[in-house]
């Protein structure tokens, strides 16, 4: 078990390596087609972002379905993908059975999915003129890969049931446990995490969200011993996190394999845009480094601090949030008050960027 733990840790060290020299640069801004002859339209370089679990809610995506029809058909697609009535899950609950995993993944992606169609379909949308990257958090970048082109809406409705899946049957309920240490930043986390893990106990940082916000993930009682041991050294706040499983640590190993063999079935396209994978915090068009980057997420940490550090230094002004939740608009907000940031889920919110677009 601790041979799995470091292993984890040499991936980061050979993504740290190749994270120096890669950033993709593109202009902040150009001569729109559309601009009257003569005059320069100034376009803001953004980047769309794509939330994660945890900003499922029951009701999602119930106001732009009645809205919308083309946020009707997304929801439909997924729901003839999986052959499950996820719409009315997501509209109605009940949430115990929305916050199921295999459940809570598809429905994000189908909710951010529907927000972009909607933008297609009444603004005249096309992401590859508007956006210069794009991000997921963990499942999220299967949504951002989606929106980009790289996979369809079907395949990533399968990919995330069985991701879901896969990570739930991994590790025993009751085994595994993940939490929250405010107040300390990524290195402090990983000190904390390696005195917590023991012999046959494994206990890794699985989220870099944001500068003070560190999660840690792995076996119950060396989580358990992580609180105890950030409180001890400084951290603000420890909190047990109400999660079904250890995710993003070595123990989803199996889940790995899972989707290892999953995604070796589907042909990745080149998303539009560049994606900003979780696993490296670098930008990237390559199906290759892709598929291998969501089979190495499922162990390894989402480094969404570096994420959003990397955009700000490739020159983008704004972080679109899409889909539910204000999650990652809050995050962005805290990496660098100077980044500005928005959520865009709602037929108000849909409106107002179509304006500005």
């Amino acid at each position: 078990m601790g041979a799995r733990r470091w292993r984890n840790t040499g991936t980061q060290r050979r993504l740290d390596k190749e994270r120096g020299a890669a950033i993709t640069t593109q202009p902040a801004s150009t001569n729109a087609g559309s601009a009257a002859k003569g005059e320069t339209r100034f376009c803001m370089k953004r980047a769309f972002v794509f939330p994660g679990q945890g900003s499922q809610a029951v009701g999602m995506g119930r106001v732009l379905a009645a809205t919308f029809a083309p946020a009707r058909q997304v929801f439909a697609e997924v729901d003839d993908a999986l052959s499950q009535d996820l719409a009315k899950l997501m509209f109605e609950g009940p949430e115990s059975d929305l916050t199921l995993t295999e459940n809570t993944q598809p429905a994000l992606m189908a909710a951010s999915l529907a927000v972009m169609r909607v933008l297609e379909a009444e603004g005249g949308f096309a992401l590859a003129r508007k956006v210069a990257f794009v991000a997921g958090h963990s499942l999220g970048e299967y949504s951002a890969l989606a929106a980009a082109g790289s996979i369809t809406i079907g395949d990533g409705a399968h990919l995330l049931r069985l991701r879901g899946q896969a990570m739930q049957e991994a590790v025993p309920v009751g085994e595994g446990a993940m939490a929250a240490l405010l107040g300390l930043d990524v290195e402090q986390g990983r000190a904390v995490a390696a005195e917590a893990a023991g012999p046959d106990q494994v206990c890794a940082v699985a989220n870099d969200n944001a500068p003070g916000q560190v999660v840690v993930s792995g076996h119950r009682q060396a989580v358990e011993r992580a609180v105890a041991i950030a409180r001890a050294n400084g951290a603000r706040k420890s909190i047990a996190l109400p999660v079904s499983a250890p995710f993003h640590s070595p123990l989803m190993a199996p889940a790995a394999e899972i989707m290892a063999e999953a995604l070796g079935r589907v042909a990745l396209q080149p998303p539009a845009v560049p994606l900003v994978a979780n696993v490296s915090a670098i930008a990237t068009h390559d199906p290759a480094t892709i598929r291998r980057g969501l089979v190495e997420q499922v162990t390894a940490m989402v480094r969404w601090r570096e994420s959003m550090l990397f955009l700000k230094q490739a020159g983008v002004e704004e972080v679109v949030e899409i889909g539910t939740g204000r999650v990652l608009t809050g995050l962005a907000k805290r990496i660098d008050p100077a980044l500005s940031a928005r959520a865009v889920g709602t037929p108000t919110e849909i409106e107002s960027l179509i304006k500005e677009l």
